[in-house]
Formats: structure tokens, sequence, C-alpha cells
């Protein structure tokens, strides 16, 4: 399974980083990524990376303040900085069997969330 931890509140302009625990999650992926769902809006991907890091993504919206990387423990985290109120929402860690499809919320395994908040 996928294990999601690093959420919080936080002021605009601050800083967060998100972990994801793959060590129990037995099965081979083909990519993985980060998805998150605002109040009242639907799952959008934020960013993604193919296992052997051939393809990256990240949407236009966090592009040069959100990064993907992993370690050597199989976790995966996404250090987000000068956050602002619109990134407000659940982020899930995610995997799937496929490439990664941009900001597509196609993924076939899925962690329970992590909340972030960003408020003044």
């Amino acid at each position: 399974r996928l294990v999601e931890s690093g959420g919080g509140s936080v002021q605009p302009g601050g800083s967060l980083t998100l972990s994801c625990d793959a060590s129990r999650f037995n099965r081979d992926y083909y990519s993985i990524g980060w998805v998150r769902q605002a109040p009242g809006k639907e799952l959008e991907g934020v960013a993604c990376r193919s296992s052997s890091d051939a393809v990256r993504y990240y949407k236009a919206a966090v592009e040069g303040r959100f990064t993907m990387t992993r370690d050597n423990t199989r976790t995966i985290y996404l250090h987000m900085s000068n956050l602002k109120p619109e990134d407000t929402a659940v982020y899930y860690c995610a995997a799937a069997d496929h490439s990664c499809r941009g900001p597509s919320a196609d993924y076939d395994y899925w962690g329970q969330g992590t909340t972030v908040t960003v408020s003044s």
C-alpha cells in the first residue's frame, strides 16, 4: 500500500514536503505521481514520474514550485514551495501500470491522502 504523510497548515509563501512510503507496496509500477483534490473540485494530476525516470510531468500551475523526488528506500516526496491558497487540497500518492498521463488522475493504486491547507 501507499502511505502519505507531511500534510498540514501553512501560510501563503510557505513550504511543505509530502512523503509517500511505497516500501510496503509489493508490486512493480510503471509510473507514480501525486494527485490532488481541492474542495468542491475534481481530482487533478499534479506531478508524475515513470519508474525509469524517463518521463516527468508537472502541472503548469505548480511547475517551478513543486518538485517530485524519490530516495533508495522507495519513498517518494513532493517538495512544495511558495504555496498559494489555491494549492489547498487533499494530496494523494498514486501509482499506475501505465506511463504518466499528464494532468489525468487515471491511476490504479492509491494512498489514503494527506491534507494541505494554505491560508493566512
